[in-house]
């Protein structure tokens, strides 16, 4: 544990508002989105700005104490989570929540760490502009936890992740020193980019304090079409159709099980719905325009959906009359992990396939899943565009003890549906980060040069060890 003599160290630099010592006030941050992994701190560090981070690390340095970032703390495989034994403190980045500013002129806008992901839209929006990227928890969600976990989310297919939308970094590195790298740079070869490594490095490189963040023009108009199809490859075939109709206007494509539609329809108050034939799965498909002078994007959905129909790829389908009910369909997208959790005790995976090889994924590995582990029922839902699958395996019915039945299956599980994605060509974490959750399966399924050079470029910027430990880096026994 850290003593009380360290934690008035920190509260000398950052002063009374910058560090919470109440177990009351500590309680929520030390536990997972999930609960499923709970530590411990004595404090959280709760800085203003970069040079009080600055400071702070410096301090942590000088003094053996180790630091867990944290914005919204919705890991969703531990990754914000201190270790259970007390030996790290968290540095929370949520009073640095300003937009630093935001230029419709150059599509971009500065944000620091803090700042929750559905007030950087509102802001962008006010001006015109909007940031492509959206997700589940996007009201609790910060930019710097985005970053620092190369988030994904329902855009990805056109828009690309956070690496893509990421056009500068602020951080500090675990030394104290600022890294100044905001300036959003066409051009820049000065060797190793130092943004990219830490885009995606879960906080174990770095801590982000700002990020300069690439914004689009804002819809001018939007179709959101829901439309039943009979199976997940009906479903690429849909997407192939409407790529070749609409090109470049796809903004999202979402693959959902019918049971898992039903989940929603069951936990979320009014839902319903949005077509009335019962189908095995469901596409949802949203197609914008920048520029209200081309076709209308209802009318051109439209006819790309009634060629899906004379293709036998459509079963049943609507296109939204209104922006209510846009927004309906996409709550039942973003109810998903919501309507799961509530569904009882589940191993849930975040993992990707080649698209060509995502529909025959989504159905061979659940039957294979719940043959090998008799009373198991598994279903997923995902991106298509893009090859992420959240596929879900949940515990038998009836079952009381959900830590208990993954202590027992857990590891097993794990195993053969983590090996069926790298047979099928794929990656365990596709847009989650592995944090602690996945630590050993990245040990004993990625090859020696990803382990070492991880390790190694971990040693170089980290030699202490001090930065979110026990996260994404294999730790020595767990590597064989």
């Amino acid at each position: 544990m850290i003593g009380q003599h360290i934690i008035a160290r920190f509260a000398a630099l950052l002063g009374p508002k910058g560090v919470i010592t109440d177990p009351d006030d500590i309680a929520p941050w030390v536990s997972d989105w999930r609960g499923r992994y709970h530590g411990a701190a004595a404090a959280i560090l709760s800085p203003a700005c970069v040079e009080e981070v600055a400071a702070l690390v410096t301090l942590a340095a000088e003094t053996g104490v180790a630091l867990v970032p944290q914005g919204g703390n919705t890991s969703m495989v531990g990754g914000a989570t201190p270790p259970a034994d007390g030996s790290a403190l968290i540095l929370s980045l949520r009073r640095m929540n300003r937009i630093r500013s935001l230029s419709a002129d150059v599509n971009l806008a500065i944000g620091e760490a803090g700042v929750i992901l559905s007030n950087l839209h509102d802001a962008a929006q006010a001006a015109g502009r909007r940031f492509p990227l959206s997700l589940g928890a996007k009201g609790s969600a910060t930019i710097g936890g985005l970053v620092s976990t190369n988030a994904g989310g329902t855009q990805v297919l056109r828009h690309g992740t956070m690496r893509a939308l990421v056009e500068g970094i602020e951080a500090v590195l675990p030394d104290g020193s600022i890294f100044h790298g905001l300036d959003a740079l066409k051009k820049d070869n000065r060797g190793y980019d130092i943004k990219q490594l830490l885009i995606g490095a879960e906080g174990t490189l770095g801590v982000i304090t700002a990020a300069a963040l690439r914004l689009v023009p804002a819809i001018a108009a939007r179709a959101v079409g829901w439309v039943g199809v009979a199976s997940p490859a009906d479903a690429l075939a849909l997407l192939r159709l409407t790529e070749a109709e609409l090109g470049d206007s796809v903004e999202g494509f979402e693959v959902i099980a019918d049971e898992t539609l039903g989940f929603v329809l069951g936990h979320i108050p009014g839902t319903r719905s949005p077509i009335e034939t019962r189908t095995p799965w469901h596409v949802l498909i949203e197609v914008d325009h920048g520029d209200l002078r081309d076709p209308g994007p209802g009318e051109r959905l439209e006819g790309a959906l009634a060629l899906a129909f004379d293709r036998g790829i459509a079963i049943d389908a609507v296109v939204a009359a209104n922006e209510a009910q846009a927004d309906a369909f996409w709550r039942i997208r973003e109810s998903l992990s919501e309507s799961e959790k509530a569904q009882g005790p589940a191993l849930q995976y975040d993992i990707s396939v080649p698209v060509a090889r995502m529909p025959a994924f989504m159905t061979q590995a659940a039957d294979a899943a719940m043959a090998q582990f008799p009373g198991t029922t598994a279903s997923s839902f995902g991106h298509l565009g893009d090859g992420n699958v959240h596929f879900h395996v949940r515990a038998p019915r009836g079952t009381v003890d959900g830590p208990g039945w993954i202590a027992a299956e857990g590891e097993a599980i794990n195993a053969f549906v983590h090996d069926a994605v790298v047979a099928a060509g794929g990656s365990i974490s596709a847009e989650h980060g592995i944090g602690q959750m996945k630590r050993a399966e990245l040990a004993r399924l990625a090859g020696p040069a990803r382990i070492g050079a991880l390790r190694a470029i971990k040693a170089a910027f980290d030699p202490k060890g001090l930065f979110n430990p026990g996260k994404l880096i294999p730790l020595p026994d767990e590597l064989g």
